[in-house]
């Protein structure tokens, strides 16, 4: 039964359930309402929260869990000089889910029929070709151990998922007639709807920490691998970053610090632009603005929060970059060579946090107490000394919160990096010269037919644990900054 379907038996279920529950608890209490002990509306709730929550659950663990499981089976049965290295595991398993995919379009199309799909040979037939037929194209011939692996993954991806589907609507059916049968006035069906609310909640809010703890891990374990095989001295405090893919490990100098050097350094100049211009506008909005130049002017300059970074990176390569060649290039100052600089990729970042600084500080100067500003006034002070002795003040805590949030996403970009500041990883105090980030060499470490067993390709996964470590120690230390001193100024 495709997927969408049994999202829709299961919605048509709970609405079913919503209106015979709704109907018994009436029935129960005589037509009158009064004699319940919650509304109508939560015994139909109650009913229909029992016939998704259960069903729902079970279909998301068994939607995580059966890929897990079939291809644990599928690999059991492929030959051990198929899979002898672990690095070609994914690799085997990508081709035999290609073909699979690519006789369940066979099938859907007519080319075949599941019979033949479930008993197609390598000795009979050229798989390669016939899948070619229906617009599913391979990269090489497939070997009759791909292809028994293929047949058996449908095989056991079928008869999962029907198994899935009567469990996941008797599951449905069960909890719905649980809760029709407790559908009576006295039953407190308010009290059940709400404390599945609160956990449902409760599961929403846990997404964001499991997914943490997810990303932790998964970059964890690839970076105790890469240690394993590259000294954690070198990566830390070497200066020199050449990776060479010519063997498993080679003479590739993987230092970070010229990669650190290059995302402190462009973030820097970001921050430069983006933090007068964003707090000057801040101060404007919320100060010296009238009602509606505000409605104009704050959309306006949000908007810049929403275009795409890959828009920023081709402004700095076609705009800026020229721009500033023909500034400080060899035909006048000769101090810049070409356009990916540091000082390209700085500028336009720079642009693109000008919406968070600006937003950010506007909400934060808006918090302070008016009864602060009456005081000053009444005091004697001028609207700018206010401003500079009572309001940035009182706001700093949070104006500061927003600039360290702002730099931890200036040191996680990687577009504008890619076509702003070049791809050299260099120590050096020339904002004018090339360099490159954290976030662009991740990209090119990863990019190509890389061996995960090599440390070339381990590496970016330690560069991404020394990303993660950063952006969240800065943001760990804004939102201190942010509560220390926030209720000081309430």
């Amino acid at each position: 039964m495709p997927f969408t379907w049994l999202i829709a038996i299961l919605a048509a279920i709970a609405a079913i359930g919503y209106q015979m529950g709704r109907s018994r608890a009436l029935k129960s209490a005589g037509g009158d309402r009064r004699d319940l002990h919650s509304l109508p509306v939560y015994y139909g709730a109650n009913v229909a929260m029992w016939a998704i929550v259960p069903a729902a659950a079970v279909l998301i663990i068994w939607m995580l869990a059966q890929p897990l499981f079939v291809n644990s089976r599928v690999l059991a049965t492929l030959p051990d000089t198929m899979v002898s290295e672990g690095s070609s595991i994914g690799l085997v398993m990508s081709d035999v889910r290609r073909v699979a995919d690519g006789l369940d379009v066979a099938v859907q199309q007519g080319a075949m029929s599941y019979d033949e799909a479930a008993s197609l040979s390598t000795d009979t037939s050229d798989v390669r070709e016939r899948l070619g037929e229906v617009g599913v194209a391979l990269g090489s011939a497939v070997s009759p151990e791909v292809l028994s692996g293929a047949q058996r993954y449908r095989t056991l991806n079928a008869a999962g998922s029907l198994l899935m589907t009567v469990l996941v609507l008797l599951i449905a059916l069960g909890g719905a007639a649980y809760a029709y049968s407790k559908s009576t006035a006295n039953f407190r069906a308010r009290n059940n709807v709400e404390r599945g609310i609160l956990a449902l909640l409760l599961a929403a809010a846990s997404v964001a920490i499991l997914t943490t703890i997810g990303i932790l891990f998964a970059l964890l374990f690839n970076t105790i691998e890469f240690f394993k095989l590259y000294p954690a001295a070198d990566f830390f405090f070497g200066t020199k970053w050449a990776p060479s893919f010519s063997g498993r490990g080679g003479a590739s100098d993987l230092g970070v610090l010229p990669l650190l050097w290059g995302t402190f350094y462009i973030s820097f100049i970001a921050l430069l632009v983006a933090v007068p211009i964003g707090l000057f506008s801040a101060i404007y909005l919320s100060e010296y603005a009238g009602p509606k130049v505000r409605s104009i002017a704050k959309p306006l300059i949000e908007i810049l929060a929403g275009i795409p970074t890959i828009v920023y990176g081709l402004f700095a390569l076609l705009t800026v970059g020229p721009l500033l060649v023909s500034m400080f290039g060899k035909d006048t100052l000769g101090w810049m060579q070409g356009g990916t600089a540091v000082m390209t990729a700085g500028l336009v970042m720079g642009i693109m946090l000008i919406p968070f600084v600006s937003s950010l500080s506007d909400d934060i100067i808006n918090a302070v107490p008016q009864s602060m500003r009456d005081g000053s006034y009444g005091l004697g002070a001028t609207k700018s000394e206010t401003i500079r002795q009572v309001i940035l003040p009182a706001a700093l805590p949070g104006i500061v919160g927003a600039i360290l949030l702002a730099a931890s996403r200036a040191i996680g970009e990687t577009m504008i990096v890619v076509l702003g500041a070049g791809a050299a990883a260099r120590l050096s105090l020339n904002p004018f010269e090339a360099m490159t980030t954290i976030t662009a060499k991740i990209v090119s470490q990863l990019t190509g037919d890389a061996d995960f067993a090599s440390p070339e390709a381990l590496v970016a996964f330690a560069l991404g644990m020394t990303l993660f470590v950063l952006t969240l120690g800065l943001n760990v230390f804004a939102l201190y900054i942010v509560r220390k001193y926030r209720e000081q100024y309430d």
